[in-house]
């Protein structure tokens, strides 16, 4: 059902451009051959997109309006923008947030018609010298099949992912790198991902459709991988080969100065590399190029204003050099103190967090690489947080970090695995033993309704104590304790050895005793550890 153009659908569309982007990001980081082969644009568009969502989602409680929650997603992409093509999502994002912020909301569809066509100037405007066949190529064609386009604002959105998808296809075309890769532009290929997930907010249909049969290609599809759903092909040839790119550094940074201040800083930057992109306004301005030289770069900035958060990156630079470092370190991500003593006495480090406010990419990246170790695997512990992992170990193997992200659901998984743990081992071997032990566990949880929703067992009113089991909801009661009950001996019905009680803030008195005697009872040979995590969920299950 086609839904409204307001606060609400921007919202969305964060949540689903950022889940796009998160399956996405391995096969369109594998197609980057230009404008340097360096391999990171899925990555580099994530982070952008991350850094959006979370702007928004910082502005909802005041209950914004179309306009301010667009504006909040283009500050968002501007302050978290990373590389060439974040930089121009960012842009592109600033130019739609002008347009939404002049006229009512809802949005007609003439608004969102002519927000595509000021994101695409405003895209042209920033980049010091635009190439077709690139991601301003595919905004251009979103935005004229938007204005020759019929129908509500879901119906505009529709047409504008197809014309994007045509003019992606078309890349090769228009750009010799690419054709003779065989591939379509990374960064068109991501934004293609972005306009769908815009096409999903408004027109109500399932966001989880597959973006591989969304995005355009150019040759032959690459075969399906972990990352599977991305939609776009692999690169064949030296084209591909990031070792190839030329020497020199990616210079980004955040700028504090005067309109009046940007003519001359374009000039200088223009003349000291290329892949220039000057994005944003107001006083608050994102630099990106690519140069031989960083210092003057940075000196240039200093000259037009205050630089900040300023980014000086190697491109194909070798490996950097391996100093003393810890051999292999284990990052664990848990949602209680209780637990993360727990782990940290097994030798892990760990990254308490609340569920209300989830760590990003970058979060996890800085832990990874703050445990200064050769070797890191990094424990999640919840699926909402697959997406963020893969994209930080991405930015930790680019400073020369081994890493391995271990698919755990849940702290009992994390738990199971990190007891197996053998720093003595292979790290494959350690991996693939972890990831084995994790596998193997199966975990429960207790909840409470916070509203009235669907759910697998059935309709859940607020306060309803819930029983879920591998993620699902399977028991819905009145009582906590009943409910747990009911949850474990589901999951014991199908055997186990072990069980793991993970006991939370608002548990009931007596539930560990409780449960550990139901155990007793009705399995002999199983055991029970029982832990106090003071995680916000009253109780986690591991059966192993």
């Amino acid at each position: 059902m086609p839904q409204p153009l307001d606060s609400a659908a921007v919202r969305r569309w964060c949540r689903i451009a950022l889940d796009a982007l998160g399956r996405a990001r391995e096969d369109i980081d594998a197609i980057n051959v230009y404008p340097v082969a360096d391999g990171d644009t899925g990555t580099n568009l994530y982070l952008t997109v991350e850094s959006a969502a979370q702007a928004v989602a910082a502005a909802e409680p005041a209950a914004p309006t179309l306009g301010e929650a667009a504006r909040a997603m283009a500050h968002g992409a501007l302050i978290g923008a990373r590389g060439n093509s974040g930089t121009i999502l960012a842009q592109l994002l600033r130019g739609m947030a002008e347009v939404f912020s002049t006229d009512p909301e809802p949005a007609a569809p003439g608004t969102l018609r002519r927000a595509l066509r000021r994101a695409a100037a405003s895209g042209y405007e920033a980049v010091a010298h635009p190439v077709e066949g690139t991601m301003l190529t595919v905004a251009v064609a979103a935005a004229e099949a938007a204005e020759r386009a019929d129908g509500d604002t879901a119906e505009i959105a529709a047409a504008a992912c197809a014309g994007a998808r045509a003019a992606l296809a078309g890349t090769p075309g228009q750009l010799a790198v690419l054709a003779a890769a065989g591939v379509v532009d990374a960064g068109g290929c991501g934004l293609v991902a972005v306009l769908d997930a815009l096409d999903a907010a408004l027109s109500g249909r399932a966001p989880d459709a597959s973006p591989r049969e969304r995005l355009g290609r150019a040759g032959p599809p690459r075969a399906a991988g972990p990352a599977d759903g991305a939609g776009c092909p692999e690169p064949v040839g030296a084209a591909a080969d990031a070792a190839d790119a030329p020497v020199g550094y990616e210079v980004t940074y955040l700028l504090d100065a005067a309109d009046a201040a940007l003519p001359a800083l374009r000039a200088r930057l223009d003349a000291l590399g290329d892949s220039l992109v000057v994005v944003g306004g107001d006083g608050l301005w994102h630099v990106h190029v690519h140069t031989p030289e960083p210092g003057p770069a940075v000196e240039a900035g200093i000259d037009a204003g205050r630089p900040h958060r300023v980014r000086i990156t190697a491109l194909a630079a070798p490996a950097p050099p391996r100093g003393p470092r810890a051999a292999r370190v284990i990052v664990s991500v848990l949602p209680g103190d209780g637990l993360a003593g727990l782990c940290e006495e097994a030798g892990a480090v760990t990254l308490t967090v609340r569920a209300e406010d989830p760590p990003g990419g970058g979060e996890l990246a800085a832990a990874i690489l703050g445990t200064g170790a050769r070797e890191v695997v990094l424990l999640p512990n919840d699926d909402a947080l697959w997406h963020p992992a893969a994209a930080a170990a991405e930015q930790a193997r680019a400073q020369g970090v081994r890493v391995a992200v271990i698919p755990t659901r849940s702290p009992v998984q994390g738990i199971a695995a990190l007891a197996v743990h053998a720093a003595e081992r292979r790290f494959d071997e350690d991996v693939v033993a972890m990831t084995a032990a994790a596998g193997a566990t199966r975990f429960g949880e207790l909840a409470v309704a916070e509203r009235q929703s669907w759910t697998t067992a059935g309709i859940c009113q607020a306060g309803d104590a819930l029983g879920l089991i591998d993620g699902d909801v399977a028991v819905i009661g009145a009582d906590l304790s009943d409910v747990a009950s009911d949850v474990l001996g589901r999951m014991l019905s199908a055997g186990g050895e072990l069980v793991t009680l993970v006991i939370g803030a608002g548990a009931p008195d007596g539930l560990a005793a409780r449960l550990e005697a139901q155990v007793r009872r009705g399995h002999l040979g199983v055991d029970t550890v029982v832990y106090e995590g003071r995680q916000s969920a009253p109780l986690l299950i591991g059966v192993e």
